[in-house]
């Protein structure tokens, strides 16, 4: 049987899995590979009858000059640090807490509360937090007030408005994300927490001892891609929950992207920062992959 005829015989196989694949290809080709391609009008002057002129490194010149493109890069930078640290590891210790329940049924119930924010959309999510950090009849500054405490507008304040962007992230994602930490926890060979047990190891020695060792590579690998997606601080978090009266605090390389392109019609200049953005985050993805490797041994390939 020769080789065309072997794939033959597997797609008359298998082609209901194909057809449901079909999807998911369309979409990456279209939206992650073929822009690829495009990716050169970062170095050209957009024609929209005619082609296009070759100007090299002309738009990235005008980008770097910019302060609003530095401005918008601090932002991005700041915010997503405060995702890594204080986003990240809260989905590990949503799963540990999970997993020291005792109960099927009270477990299911937790996790069905914990994961329903991943599935509203970043307007329903936005108009939530509004509501409730609203100064005149939000639940929050009603809260404050039964202290004695003065209502903040902490939706329209320079000082809070980035641990809104932090606590509104944890909110819909933490629980949804704590679901594969708790499947690398289910993987773990019961026979270790027996065996600890028998040492007379307490809970936290068995957190800390065989949980935490065994889902270890779990965390590496998601840290890494984490990493590799620094520079995407979230252009649908930030997008609806932005004013005008902070819009200088939150404002991110994605939003300043969309301004330029959609809204400015600088498709270059908007590619060029896009670019920018890519490269960043494939340099950063290989070096948290090389110093896990060397740290730990484990990293995404």
């Amino acid at each position: 049987m020769t080789r065309w005829q072997r794939v033959k015989v597997q797609f008359r196989t298998w082609w209901p899995y194909y057809l449901m694949l079909a999807p998911g290809v369309i979409y990456f080709a279209l939206f992650h590979y073929f822009p690829i391609w495009q990716a050169k009008l970062a170095f050209e002057d957009f024609r929209i009858f005619g082609p296009n002129i070759w100007v090299g490194f002309k738009h990235f010149a005008s980008l770097f000059a910019s302060p609003v493109f530095f401005s918008v890069l601090l932002n991005t930078l700041l915010i997503s640090g405060m995702k890594i640290i204080f986003v990240f590891p809260v989905p590990i210790l949503v799963a540990l807490m999970i997993n020291e329940v005792n109960g099927t049924r009270l477990r299911q119930v937790i996790q069905s509360a914990i994961y329903l924010p991943h599935f509203l959309s970043w307007v329903v999510i936005a108009g939530i937090f509004i509501a409730a950090l609203s100064p005149s009849d939000g639940v929050i500054n009603e809260m404050r007030g039964w202290f004695g405490l003065s209502p903040e507008p902490f939706m329209t304040q320079s000082a809070s408005i980035r641990w809104v962007v932090v606590f509104s992230e944890i909110w819909r994602s933490a629980g949804w994300d704590s679901l594969l930490y708790f499947a690398a926890i289910m993987a773990i060979d019961p026979q270790l927490y027996d065996a600890a047990e028998m040492d007379g190891a307490s809970r936290w020695q068995k957190i800390w001892y065989v949980t935490l060792p065994g889902i270890a590579p779990t965390i590496a690998t998601l840290f890494i891609l984490n990493v590799g997606l620094f520079m995407s601080a979230g252009f649908d978090q930030i997008f609806n929950l932005s004013n005008d009266a902070i819009r200088d605090q939150i404002d991110i390389l994605d939003t300043y992207v969309y301004r330029l392109g959609l809204q400015s019609g600088q498709f270059s200049l908007a590619t060029a920062a896009g670019l920018f953005k890519g490269l960043i985050g494939m340099v950063l993805i290989l070096a948290a992959h090389t110093i896990s490797k060397r740290l730990t041994g484990k990293g995404v390939w």
